[in-house]
């Protein structure tokens, strides 16, 4: 479907207004942010999104809006995965509680970008190169697979390639200096360890970007459902972060859980030239699994009453 540019252009106009809301007014100073603070934004941000789903539904049409809303499910879905290699970043470099409201906000608009760049790509291929599809759906049944199978060891973030590179472009100082990502030591100017910990958020997108953007284009093709999908999953990450920081270890099953979905629509990648897998099994499906993934996550780990 075919998108007037002042859709487009409304809708990033919304986006900054609401970045530029935050960081102006309500998160202008440092400060740790509370379990009840990140729970109020997340609720706030899942309000707004189901909104403007329905409001997609309205404009547009149903079949859109329930694009929409898999979409949106799929990515949240993914991002709290992403919570789990953030948490290990911050633990790791021990980034003070009230810095990393920042280092997330200047994330996400680096993912904002990375995500809108691989989303038009990813489009662009499809509508050029049809049979890329199919590379697509065997590429998310390949990472489903080894989702489930591959035990990965907890590797140390320190020894990322990434701040190896780092190094040699600027020397990066032992010590934090308040929230700034940049100062000048003696006269020379010098990385903090909290642009590297940025730097590492944002090499961690991208990677679940590879993931992330094939698996959407399974669920639609419409570019602007696709991007505001996207943004919207995005937008929530950082207060999502926040509130679920203390509770990863109970989600016992969602890494099989994502394998399910990533196989999934891998699948309906695979089959789509013989079989158009209804939009709104889709949407059942993975909000199914999701469910049932948490529902089963708790059970699992609950405190034992003895």
């Amino acid at each position: 479907m075919q998108h007037s540019i002042w859709e487009w252009v409304l809708f990033n106009g919304f986006v900054l207004a609401m970045l530029a809301l935050d960081l102006g007014v309500f998160n202008r100073k440092a400060h740790v942010i509370s379990f009840k603070e990140a729970v109020t934004w997340s609720v706030v941000w899942i309000a707004i999104a189901v909104a403007f789903g329905l409001g997609v539904g309205v404009i547009f049409n149903h079949t859109l809006a329930m694009e929409f809303f898999a979409g949106y499910t799929l990515e949240k879905a993914l991002s709290v995965d992403n919570i789990f290699v953030i948490l290990l970043i911050f633990t790791s470099f021990k980034v003070p509680s009230m810095y990393q409201h920042r280092v997330l906000f200047w994330g996400i608009i680096g993912a904002l970008v990375m995500r809108g760049l691989f989303i038009w790509g990813g489009i662009s291929l499809i509508q050029t190169f049809h049979w890329i599809i199919y590379v697509f759906g065997a590429f998310l049944v390949f990472t489903a697979l080894k989702m489930a199978i591959v035990n990965e060891k907890e590797q140390d973030v320190h020894d990322s390639k990434v701040l190896a590179l780092l190094r040699r472009v600027i020397p990066v100082s032992p010590d934090y200096h308040g929230q700034s990502f940049f100062v000048r030591l003696n006269g020379t100017l010098t990385a903090t360890p909290l642009f590297a910990v940025l730097l590492l958020v944002e090499s961690t997108d991208l990677i679940f970007a590879v993931d992330s953007i094939p698996a959407i284009l399974a669920v639609s093709r419409d570019p602007f459902i696709v991007y505001t999908s996207n943004v919207f999953a995005i937008l929530g990450l950082r207060s999502l972060y926040f509130a679920l920081a203390g509770f990863v270890d109970r989600f016992y099953y969602l890494k099989y859980a994502l394998s399910i979905i990533l196989g999934f629509v891998g699948v309906k990648m695979i089959v789509s030239g013989v079989y158009k897998v209804p939009i709104s099994w889709s949407l059942g499906f993975i909000f199914s699994v999701l469910v049932l993934s948490v529902v089963a996550s708790f059970i699992k780990t609950r405190p034992s009453s003895s």
